[in-house]
């Protein structure tokens, strides 16, 4: 399993443990409002005078200029913080269209992903396979030091991928520090696709699937792969789902359908009680041994796959406890192009178990074993311990 701990920089994953729902939910609640006049805080003459007051003080005696705009979007911000809700949030109008963006899956780039290392040095991470970084020469592990005229010591992730996108065209210095050498390049943007699963057949015909996060490509990719896979000749699968935060609600459930068996998927319900359901026809069932990694990290989305995986006895789960986010957020676009994303409902495995705070444990716990400096080993005990499962269940079903 890949180390996914880093920045996501021009690539731009969405925020972790986080679960959307599509606009058609949205907009059936939008039209509701159970607000009782005079409930709001925007009605009370105090607050009022308090933030007249506020913003009085700060004119006579702050030293710096003042943005106005920018006091204003920390008052939304701060309003909706006030929830004490970690997953809930205020998107300026800039943050909700890259959030829009990233939740597609598609952007235009040079198809990279950028940490900033302990060295305090912009590391490339990963190239993905087909951009327009890789037809120039980047590679993982390469040390960006320029873009254009700009030195990049001292810029964000954010900073760094803001710029590039700015632009049609970027001149990059890079150092590569297995050989030594400092690079120049230019690179053209283009489109990208956000590659969120891999695949690749292991021994004994067991096909290995991993998903990173969920968004709109996820199905397709997911297909792609899974095809891909039954063509090299696959009678097992592992979906790995370690360190997977998450994402869009109507993706994992597009990915489950492609496996499932007729029946429920999942279940939301809201604050009013209503609730929600998504189904599989079943028309794709998956009928060779299966089983799914699952950890810490894996959140949200990824445990509405494994809750249905195990609801359905498709085969076991295998690691540790997850996260345990059994909640989901909803997006409400306001006029000026911002938005809210709020805690909007519960969700339910098919069973009816809902797992926030709790997880979902494992049907064969293995704990993940580092090297002793810490390391990724080189043998990966947890897919190890699924690839025997798998040979265990055909050797039952063969005897």
């Amino acid at each position: 399993m890949a180390d996914r701990d880093f920045w996501k920089g021009v690539a731009c994953g969405i925020i972790a443990a986080v679960l959307v729902i599509g606009s058609g939910y949205i907009g059936a609640k939008m039209g509701r409002s159970r607000m009782v006049p005079g409930d709001s805080i925007l009605s009370d003459e105090a607050y009022m005078q308090k933030l007249a007051m506020i913003e009085s003080m700060a004119d006579n005696y702050y030293l710096n200029d003042i943005d106005r705009e920018k006091m204003a979007e920390g008052l939304y911000t701060g309003l909706i913080y006030g929830l004490g809700d970690p997953y809930s949030c205020y998107y300026t109008a800039k943050e909700y269209a890259q959030e829009e963006e990233e939740n597609k899956g598609t952007y235009v780039g040079i198809g990279i992903l950028m940490f900033v290392n302990a060295e305090g040095l912009v590391e490339i991470s990963e190239v993905f396979a087909g951009s327009a970084g890789e037809a120039a020469g980047l590679k993982a592990g390469d040390i960006l030091m320029w873009i254009d005229d700009q030195e990049v010591s001292g810029m964000s992730t954010t900073e760094i991928s803001d710029y590039v996108r700015s632009k049609d065209e970027v001149r990059l210095v890079v150092a590569r520090p297995e050989t030594g050498e400092q690079l120049e390049m230019t690179v053209t943007l283009s489109g990208v696709n956000v590659p969120t699963v891999t695949g690749e057949l292991l021994d004994n015909g067991i096909g290995y699937i991993d998903i990173t996060e969920f968004i709109a490509v996820t199905p397709q990719q997911f297909a792609d792969v899974y095809s891909g896979l039954l063509s090299e000749g696959m009678t097992k699968l592992i979906v790995d789902l370690r360190g997977n935060p998450g994402g869009l609600l109507a993706s994992v459930c597009d990915v489950l359908r492609q496996i499932l068996p007729e029946g429920l998927i999942v279940y939301t319900q809201d604050k009013y009680g209503e609730r929600e359901e998504e189904y599989c026809d079943g028309t794709s069932r998956i009928t060779m041994p299966m089983a799914v990694l699952i950890n810490g990290g894996s959140a949200s989305a990824a445990e509405i796959f494994a809750g249905a995986v195990k609801d359905y006895e498709l085969g076991p789960l295998i690691g540790t406890t997850t996260f345990g986010k059994g909640i989901v957020q909803s997006i409400y676009p306001l006029s000026d192009g911002s938005a809210l994303r709020l805690t909007s409902a519960k969700y339910y495995t098919p069973k009816g178990n809902h797992i926030h705070d709790i997880g979902i444990e494992p049907d064969i716990e293995v704990f993940y074993e580092y090297t002793q400096d810490g390391e990724w080993p080189e043998n990966d005990n947890q897919l190890q311990a699924a690839m025997e499962a798998l040979e265990e269940e055909t050797e039952e079903k063969a005897g």
